[in-house]
């Protein structure tokens, strides 16, 4: 069995924190692919913090902070952090484990072809822009692969679950605790499924949708809670005399916008009206998808008001998704299209859905991601025997990363599992939302198994 030989933390940039000098860092070495586990091998970077009071220690914590593609050793790097980190009652009963997923940050600096990225048309306007956008990914997958070597192909939820695995071994622990947040829900999904025994408690924040829903129900799911989240956000308008869209239509407002745009009419606001600097529909929705995601309304609303009067300055957010994500979600969903036809079929069934917002943004660019990209998805993986603990699922009503619909089908997937919903327009809600309740849940059922009825619903404050 392999081991973790602890030490300090390596030294941080000048720009970043340094780590808690309580947290100790190591790594564990494990097959690239774990289907040949003699062969060449790979090094997982791990970080803890040991329990505060050895007495009421109840085991370990890993976790995953999502991305998916995002380093996971900060988790124990800042776990004492007030806003961000662990609470007493967590951090004394607990040693907090932080891990950076394979091919990330310390565990094997994935590395690819940016200059190429950047000339991928992520939203094509006919056949031909189709084909260069899949041909141009299968050309940085290839760089991927001469870049970071063949951990490019293993980057997939399964393998990460299997590393957790002997994380769990080298620590010499009998099971574990994991809370996965948004896309880390799947990978302790994946968990559960093959190694059910190993698992004391189970808390998946923000869920995944673990029924591999195809391209279309993905983007369709996604875009209707982008369509939800501009009724919030008139709702909120209706109540809040701070909005500035106040006694305003807000859906008719946006469906404007969109016809300004899609006339080649909508143009960035300038201090002294419209600039010649036009808005393009997509760009709008990027915009829509961006904004409602944070869920902060009332500069959401300002914005909009700016972009329908001509006057003043919007503030726009670099949407581009990493690159590292493809080469975990082409692996886990299979997003593939048959060609330009299908894809164009696809939009046009979103906006069914969201006939205000027209499409979720985020969904839309992993699916284009996925187009040309050569790795095909990795098989699901079959439901090991053995008890499996109460779970405990936390999400948004209004999540647009994550809808419920997926939260749901991830509550269907555990016999004992319990779903809580928090009624906002949020996502990640451990200590990063609204409301403290979603967390103060979490973390009562970590120290005691003690989930609330499911069902629950929280109120926003």
């Amino acid at each position: 069995m392999r081991s973790i030989q602890w030490s300090d933390c390596p030294k941080a940039e000048p720009s970043i924190p340094a780590p808690s000098k309580r947290t100790q860092c190591g790594t564990l070495e494990v097959p690239v692919d774990w289907a040949k586990p003699d062969g060449p091998t790979m090094k997982i970077a791990v970080a803890r913090q040991k329990a505060t009071d050895p007495k009421k220690r109840i085991g370990v914590l890993l976790s995953n902070p999502g991305g998916p593609g995002t380093p996971g050793v900060d988790d124990a790097y800042y776990a004492e952090d007030p806003h961000e980190g662990y609470p007493d009652g967590i951090r004394s009963r607990f040693d907090i484990i932080g891990f950076d997923p394979r091919g990330i940050g310390r565990s094997g600096q994935f590395r690819c072809d940016d200059k190429l990225a950047a000339k991928i048309p992520n939203r094509p306007k006919n056949a031909a822009e189709f084909q260069r956008m899949r041909t141009l990914n299968q050309q940085l997958a290839e760089s991927c692969r001469a870049r970071s070597g063949a951990v490019v192909d293993h980057m997939d939820s399964v393998s990460v679950a299997r590393d957790m695995e002997a994380i769990r071994a080298a620590l010499g622990e009998k099971k574990i605790n994991f809370l996965g947040h948004s896309y880390g829900t799947l990978i302790g999904r994946q968990y559960a499924r093959l190694f059910p025994e190993k698992l004391r408690a189970l808390a998946l924040d923000s869920a995944m949708d673990p029924s591999r829903p195809d391209a279309e129900r993905f983007l369709r799911d996604g875009s209707a809670a982008v369509e939800d989240g501009v009724q919030q956000l008139a709702d909120w308008c209706a109540k809040n005399t701070s909005c500035a869209l106040k006694g305003r239509d807000v859906k008719a407002v946006v469906r404007g916008l969109f016809a300004w745009a899609d006339a080649g009419r909508l143009f960035e606001p300038g201090p002294h009206g419209p600039t010649k600097k036009k808005v393009t529909a997509d760009k709008l929705s990027d915009f829509l998808t961006s904004n409602l995601r944070k869920w902060n309304p009332q500069p959401t609303a300002e914005q909009l008001s700016l972009l329908n009067s001509g006057r003043g300055k919007v503030t726009w957010t670099d949407s581009t998704p990493e690159i590292a994500w493809r080469t975990v979600m082409c692996r886990d969903y299979d997003f593939r299209l048959r060609g330009w036809d299908q894809y164009r079929e696809l939009q046009q069934r979103a906006r069914s859905d969201a006939p205000t917002a027209r499409y979720n943004s985020q969904a839309l660019d992993m699916i284009a991601g996925c187009q040309g990209w050569p790795a095909a998805p990795e098989p699901e993986p079959a439901q090991a025997k053995g008890p499996l603990p109460p779970v405990l699922i936390v999400n948004a009503k209004h999540d647009l990363a994550t809808p419920l619909p997926g939260a749901r089908r991830m509550k269907q997937e555990f016999p004992q599992g319990r779903l809580a919903v928090l009624d906002s327009v949020d996502h990640w809600l451990y200590r990063k939302c609204q409301s403290p309740l979603p967390a103060r849940a979490v973390d009562t059922y970590l120290r005691t198994l003690k989930t609330p009825s499911d069902g629950t619903v929280f109120p926003q404050r």
